[in-house]
């Protein structure tokens, strides 16, 4: 009797050893994949954000270019603004030393 419960105590630990196996096999089969599933996700979220990012960056590279050009034609505006005074002043100068000395 005491050799037939010791036989059934021994088959009830083998077999929760074996459930405790397929468990932690399940479990990691589990957190494989979701380990996967969150590496995709990541990967498809980075991926959106490159896009994105690509996106802006054409979209700053734009304005930039346009916003130099308008820099350069206000530059050139005032420039040639201030030739057409020191062309003035300079005519005016030499009037000026003219009128003086002649």
């Amino acid at each position: 009797m005491a050799s037939e419960a010791v036989k059934k105590i021994l088959e009830a630990e083998a077999l929760s050893e074996k459930k405790n196996a397929e468990a932690r096999k399940k479990r990691d089969e589990i957190i494989d994949s979701a380990s996967g599933s969150a590496s995709l996700a990541i990967q498809k979220k980075l991926s959106e954000a490159h896009s994105e990012i690509a996106g802006l960056k054409a979209d700053f590279d734009q304005k930039l270019k346009v916003y130099q050009q308008n820099a350069e034609k206000e530059c050139e505006d005032n420039i040639e603004t201030i030739k057409k005074k020191a062309e003035k002043n300079m005519a005016s100068a030499v009037e000026e030393v003219i009128s003086r000395f002649f």
